[in-house]
């Protein structure tokens, strides 16, 4: 791509790391779970900015492997938000034109909760106005360590060649094999780390991190930081005239 072609663009696909709701939760009194649900209602607004900003795909970080360490009260309350969310947004999401789809490591997952998911995924099957991908239960080196297994499999069973074995070869066993790479990843709350998110999708992308916690991130902030993302001269490793 021209690097006048790459000034200006919109990121077509946009990752979140979705941070700060126990802070914002615990600045007002609240107990951490009310900020839980403050963040659910901000991602509704988000998702339906997408199509506005032209945004095809949008990709959020819900629950990561780690956050099992959390204490049992937290990570219970996450696990009927989760439920609950995708009780009442089901209908919203398939009349928005809104495909759904779950990332992440199911199998410790709450079987009926599994159930669900897969539910919303072949109910939004069809939808392709915005691609919401939900990180659930999903952590970047998991998702590695369980593609290269898979990926393990097929040579042990003869159907792939180990000489054919690339970086190409190993994305079609990742989670996110039918997503384009993120352009841009945000993350709110004032952290600069990457928590170990789409870490292989990511060796391209480009980051913003912003003190913003994720329940005050309104659609306006994400415009901003898209007319921002526009100025930037993304190279992928090229030197441009």
């Amino acid at each position: 791509m021209a690097r006048d072609e790459q000034m200006g663009a919109v990121p077509r696909h946009v990752a979140c790391i979705m941070d700060g709701n126990g802070r914002w939760a615990t600045q007002r009194g609240k107990p951490r779970l009310f900020g839980h649900h403050a963040g659910a209602r901000r991602v509704k607004e988000i998702v339906r900015a997408c199509p506005n900003f032209g945004v095809k795909y949008l990709t959020i970080f819900a629950f990561s492997t780690e956050n099992w360490k959390r204490t049992q009260t937290e990570v219970a309350g996450l696990m009927k938000l989760f439920r609950r969310y995708i009780q009442r947004e089901a209908r919203d999401l398939l009349a928005e034109g809104v495909r759904v789809r779950f990332i992440g490591d199911r199998v410790r997952l709450d079987p009926k909760l599994v159930r669900m998911m897969d539910e919303l995924e072949l109910l939004t099957s069809q939808n392709d106005l915005v691609h919401l991908t939900v990180a659930l239960n999903y952590g970047g080196r998991d998702e590695l360590g369980r593609a290269t297994k898979r990926l393990a499999n097929e040579v042990q069973a003869g159907r792939l060649d180990p000489a054919d074995v690339d970086e190409t070869t190993l994305a079609r066993f990742l989670d996110t094999h039918v997503l384009p790479d993120p352009d841009l990843v945000i993350r709110t709350s004032g952290e600069a780390r990457i928590s170990n998110f789409l870490l292989w999708q990511s060796a391209y992308a480009e980051y913003e991190f912003i003190d913003t916690l994720w329940p005050d991130f309104t659609s306006e902030i994400f415009g901003d930081i898209l007319a921002s993302y526009a100025q930037r001269d993304r190279r992928f490793g090229a030197v441009l005239a």
